[in-house]
């Protein structure tokens, strides 16, 4: 299935209700586990951006999740595909 990393920054509605992070992560995951996907690993940082590890059956559904989580007015995302060790052995075979 594939994979998603997501960079995840508060909005200003967001840091203003922080004590309810965790209630929305929970949340979250059952929005993913809705559209047939995973939200395997959240990671609050000290840093600039949070971190999600995501997986769907496709980029539709990891789309639809980040649209419908993203519309809570909570959070901004920028979302990498990430590739494991066989996926990406696979496309190196295919290049050229």
């Amino acid at each position: 299935m594939p994979t998603y990393i997501s960079l995840i920054s508060w909005t200003d509605q967001g840091i203003h209700d922080y004590k309810n992070t965790l209630d929305r992560a929970a949340a979250a995951a059952e929005v993913a586990e809705s559209m047939s996907g995973t939200l395997k690993d959240v990671y609050w940082t000290v840093g600039p951006y949070d971190i999600t590890v995501s997986e769907f059956p496709d980029d539709a559904s990891g789309t639809a999740f980040l649209l419908a989580v993203g519309a809570q007015r909570n959070i901004r995302t920028t979302t990498m595909r990430a590739f494991n060790r066989d996926e990406m052995a696979e496309i190196v075979q295919k290049a050229p």
